[in-house]
């Protein structure tokens, strides 16, 4: 096992260093954020779709548009907005007069890497339309069903401020994000650099592509050989059973969860451990990477009851005590 264990330490470490161009390449552009881009890489990673939420101004974006330039992969932004329709998302069929026949012409989501911008403002209806494409990596349109090129990832983002002219996400679509990223202000600091780097009417962002599709491939493949240890998975699962049954745990937390984390949340939890181990270089999972990228994989998945909001209690702090109460292995 030790044997195993250190050859695929030098294969995790060897893998991790094709990720240091990447990370060049992201910084010409983006200032700071590297927590975020690390998220946002595990994402990629581990086939996962992530939710950012945050102000307008903040560039995720060009955040997202940055990295699949990076690596290589089709990029299409769509805009959602009240009037948006399915077709508009997945695509249509369009009747010819000249052949008698039915042509299919496919929508944006056929792309590696689509942002849907500011996805809350489009009604349940088109949201619900991306699910087929985010858990299946297929799109139906009429009588065809069409699979979408790996890697697909579905990158979102919503204003967690203005309310006026939104909707709720359903909670199936929410639960197919692995990961939900909070953006937040630069620092002083940042700020300035940002300021002399796009103060420019054109600046130069010109992004060189370092990596492409069959280099994650084999990354994939490396991150899924890490090493999870039996009661690092049994740390995980009842980290997520302590989100339904807190009491079983002694947490007095019942009153302020209205349901707990899906089991999606396990396998996600454990896919995000995988993950940040491969970024620290490691070939095994520590609880610590199961802390460190618990909130980002749960905060969505947990629902709070009127007693937690009146209290101004959120699923994140309810997460913190779970994770501070539970023993760690």
């Amino acid at each position: 096992m030790t044997t195993d264990l250190t050859v695929h330490t030098q294969l995790v470490e060897a893998a991790r260093q094709r990720l240091t161009p990447l990370y060049a390449q992201v910084g010409r552009v983006l200032v700071g954020q590297r927590p975020l881009i690390d998220r946002l890489l595990v994402g990629v990673l581990t086939g996962g779709h992530v939710l950012l939420e945050g102000v307008p101004g903040l560039a995720k974006t060009l955040m997202v548009r940055t990295l699949a330039r990076a690596l290589r992969l089709s990029f299409k932004r769509i805009q959602f907005t009240p009037d948006l329709l399915p077709a508009d998302l997945l695509g249509t069929q369009i009747y010819k007069p000249t052949t008698g026949e039915f042509v299919v012409k496919k929508g944006p989501v056929f792309a590696q890497v689509v942002l849907a911008d500011e996805i809350n403002r489009a009604p349940a209806k088109v949201q619900s339309a991306l699910l087929e494409a985010m858990q299946e990596k297929q799109v139906t349109i009429g009588e065809n069903t069409f699979p979408l090129e790996e890697p697909f990832l579905v990158l979102a983002t919503q204003n967690p401020i203005e309310q006026e002219g939104t909707y709720p996400l359903p909670e199936a679509q929410v639960d197919r994000f692995m990961l939900k990223l909070k953006l937040t202000y630069p620092n002083r600091d940042e700020e300035l650099q940002i300021l002399d780097r796009m103060s420019a009417i054109e600046p130069a962002l010109y992004v060189e592509p370092v990596l492409e599709p069959a280099d994650l491939f084999d990354l994939r493949r490396v991150l899924d050989g890490i090493y999870v240890d039996a009661r690092i998975k049994g740390y995980i699962v009842d980290v997520v059973q302590a989100t339904r049954r807190p009491a079983d745990f002694g947490l007095d937390l019942a009153a302020y969860i209205q349901f707990g984390a899906s089991p999606r949340a396990t396998i996600f939890l454990t896919r995000g451990a995988r993950g940040q181990a491969f970024l620290d270089g490691r070939a095994y999972v520590t609880p610590q990477d199961v802390k460190s990228i618990a909130l980002e994989v749960m905060r969505h998945r947990l629902g709070i009851t009127y007693e937690a909001e009146a209290e101004e209690i959120t699923s994140e702090t309810i997460l913190e005590r779970i994770l501070e109460k539970l023993p760690v292995p």
